[in-house]
C-alpha cells in the first residue's frame, strides 16, 4: 500500500522491546488515558485497528468515517512522535479476529473499557480467556457508585437527580456554603432565547487539508462513496493543532452567548454559539475534564456556564451511565418498579422510517431544513435532534428503533451508548418514563417560536401546517398511556375540551400525512386541502 500515513509511521518507527502493550481503540484517542498516561513514552505500545468490519454494520454517514479515521491515524502519528511504539493493523474482520493474532504474538494486551457496547460484544469472548486486560475507562468525569448512589430508592432515573449528586460530590460550580452558583442548579429558564441575527453568530472554523487527512477522504469516497451524506475535507479537524483550535475558538466566540441562545434554531446557522465539540468529546481527543476545567474558570455569564457543565458532566454522564445499567435497554433493574423495558414501548409507534429522512423532501419546511443539514453536515444541534427530527418521527408514529438507527448513522458524534438514550429514552420515549418525564412532542408554535424555519415554508404554523395536527392525534392514540403522567395533565385536559369533529379532522389529516410521506409525495397546503375535501 502506497500511503503518506504508512510512510511517515515508518519513519517514527522505534524499538518495541520491552514495552507494556495497549490496545487503544478508535474512542479512546487521547495519551492522557490509561497506559500512555501513566508510563514513559519509551515504555508503551499501543495497537490500533482500522477496518472495513465497523462501516459494514451500518451505512454510516461519509463525515463520521472521515473524521474518525482520520483522527484515529493523526493520532498514531502523534504517538510515534513521541516515541510510543505503534502498531497500526488493516483489516477487514470484527476486531477481535484481528486482534488474536497480536496477542497470540505479544501476549495480552491492556484494555480501558470500549464506551460503545457494540465494541465490547465484539471483544467479549477474549476478555474473558484473559488475551484483553480490561482497565476502568478513566475518561469518564463519574463512577457507576456515583450514579448509583443518586438513584438509590428511585423509581425512575432523572438527570436533575444525578446532576445535583454529582455536583455536590465534586464541588463543581459550588459557592464557598455549598450552594449552587447563581442561586440554582439550574439556569435554564434563562436559555430559551430566540436568535435574531444579534449578536452575530461566528463563522465555523476551516482546516487546512494535510495529506494524511487528504487520503482518507479519498480512501472513504473510494470504499463507502455508497454512503449516504456530504464529506467535506475543511471541516474535519483531525490533527491535534486543529482540535486545540476549535476548543480555542468555542471559548473566544461561542460561550459568551451559548446560554441564552442554547435552545435557538437558524437557517442562518448550522451552529450558532454551539462548539461543535460533542464529535471530538466522543472520540476524546478533547477530554470532557479538560473543557468543563477550562469553562468553570472563565468569566461568563453563569446561565452560559451553568448550561455548558449541564450538558457534559449532567448529561452526558447521565446517559452513559443509564446505558450501562441497562445493558442499552436490553434490561431494565428490578429496582425501577413500573419502568417500562425496552421490548415493550408504550407508545404506539410501528410505521417505517419515511423517505425524507434520506432526502430531505418533504414540503415541510423545518424538518426538510434539518435534514438537509445533517446529511451536508453530519451535524444539527441538540434542539433540531430533539424538536425537529425526534418530534415529527414521534408525531408520525415511526418505529423507535428505526428512529434511532437513523441517527447512529447520520451524525458524527453518535455512538451507541449516547444515540440510544438520547434517541430511545427522550426522543422518542420508547422505554417509557425511566429516564424522562413525559413525551418531548410539541406542535407547530413552537418550532415558530424557537427558529426562523416557519418563515420558508409554504405551510402556515398558525393555520395550515400539519405538525399542530399531528400533534393532537398523538396525544388521541397514546391517550390511555398519557393520561395518568402528571407532567402531561393540563395537555391531556386540553385534548378532552377538543371537540369531536377537530379530533376526526386531526385523525384523517394525520393519516394522509403519514401515507404521503411513506410514498415520498411533497407535500403541500394546497394538495392537503384537496385531499381534505376529497375525504369529506
Amino acid at each position: 500500500m502506497s500511503s503518506e500515513f504508512l510512510r511517515r509511521l515508518r519513519a517514527s518507527r522505534v524499538d518495541e522491546c520491552g514495552r507494556r502493550w495497549a490496545f487503544v481503540p478508535y474512542d479512546q484517542l487521547s495519551d492522557r488515558l490509561g497506559l500512555l498516561a501513566e508510563l514513559p513514552a519509551n515504555q508503551v505500545g499501543i495497537v490500533m485497528v482500522e477496518t472495513s468490519w465497523k462501516p459494514r454494520q451500518r451505512r454510516y454517514h461519509k463525515q463520521k468515517l472521515a473524521l474518525l479515521l482520520a483522527s484515529q491515524r493523526h493520532f498514531a502519528l502523534e504517538q510515534a512522535r513521541r516515541g510510543v511504539a505503534v502498531r497500526y493493523v488493516f483489516g477487514d474482520e470484527d476486531y477481535a479476529a484481528i486482534l488474536r493474532p497480536i496477542t497470540a504474538e505479544m501476549g495480552p494486551l491492556d484494555l480501558m473499557v470500549p464506551a460503545e457496547r457494540e465494541l465490547r460484544v465484539s471483544l467479549n469472548a477474549m476478555v474473558s480467556e484473559g488475551l484483553l486486560r480490561l482497565r476502568p475507562h478513566d475518561g469518564w468525569m463519574t463512577q457507576p457508585v456515583d450514579f448509583m448512589d443518586a438513584m438509590k430508592g428511585k423509581r425512575q432515573w432523572r438527570m436533575d437527580t444525578f446532576y445535583r449528586h454529582i455536583r455536590k460530590r465534586y464541588g463543581w460550580l459550588l459557592d464557598r456554603d455549598g450552594k449552587p452558583a447563581g442561586g440554582k442548579w439550574s439556569h435554564d429558564a434563562a436559555n430559551r432565547e430566540q436568535w435574531r441575527g444579534d449578536p452575530p453568530a461566528p463563522e465555523p472554523l476551516r482546516f487546512s487539508v494535510d495529506p494524511v487527512t487528504a487520503e482518507v477522504v479519498e480512501l472513504v469516497q473510494r470504499r463507502f462513496g455508497d454512503h449516504p451524506g456530504c464529506l467535506c475535507a475543511e471541516q474535519l479537524p483531525a490533527r491535534l493543532e486543529d482540535v486545540e483550535a476549535v476548543w480555542d475558538w468555542t471559548m473566544q466566540h461561542c460561550m459568551t452567548h451559548f446560554g441564552p441562545y442554547e435552545d435557538a434554531m437558524s437557517s442562518a446557522s448550522v451552529q450558532l454559539f454551539h462548539g461543535r465539540l460533542s464529535g471530538l468529546m466522543n472520540l476524546y481527543r478533547l477530554l470532557p475534564a479538560r473543557v468543563v476545567e477550562d469553562v468553570m474558570a472563565m468569566e461568563i455569564p453563569i446561565n452560559s456556564k451553568e448550561g455548558f457543565v449541564r450538558q457534559v458532566v449532567g448529561w452526558r454522564e447521565f446517559v452513559r451511565h443509564v446505558h450501562r445499567e441497562t445493558d442499552g435497554f436490553r434490561t431494565v433493574p428490578e429496582a425501577l418498579d413500573g419502568a417500562v423495558p425496552r421490548s415493550s414501548p408504550p407508545l404506539d409507534a410501528s410505521r417505517p422510517l419515511p423517505p425524507v429522512f434520506w432526502t430531505g423532501q418533504s414540503g415541510l419546511g423545518c424538518l426538510d431544513h434539518v435534514v438537509s443539514e445533517v446529511w451536508a453536515e453530519g451535524y444539527s444541534h441538540h434542539i433540531n435532534r430533539l424538536m425537529v427530527l425526534a418530534n415529527w418521527a414521534t408525531l408520525l408514529g415511526v418505529d423507535a428503533e428505526a428512529v434511532s438507527d437513523w441517527f447512529w448513522v447520520a451524525f458524527e458524534d453518535a455512538y451507541d451508548w449516547v444515540v440510544e438514550p438520547n434517541v430511545l429514552g427522550m426522543g422518542t420515549y420508547a422505554v417509557g418514563d425511566l429516564m424522562v418525564t413525559k413525551p418531548y412532542v410539541s406542535g407547530s408554535a413552537y418550532v415558530n417560536k424557537m427558529s426562523d424555519y416557519c418563515k420558508s415554508c409554504a405551510f402556515d404554523p398558525k393555520s395550515t401546517c400539519p405538525m399542530t395536527s399531528l400533534y393532537w392525534n398523538f396525544l388521541s392514540k397514546n391517550e390511555a398511556v398519557l393520561s395518568g403522567n402528571p407532567r402531561m395533565r393540563i395537555v391531556m385536559s386540553a385534548l378532552r375540551k377538543r371537540a369531536p369533529e377537530r379530533r376526526v379532522r386531526d385523525r384523517e389529516l394525520s393519516g394522509r400525512v403519514m401515507e404521503m410521506l411513506d410514498d415520498g409525495v411533497e407535500l403541500t397546503p394546497a394538495g392537503l386541502a384537496d385531499a381534505d375535501e376529497s375525504a369529506a
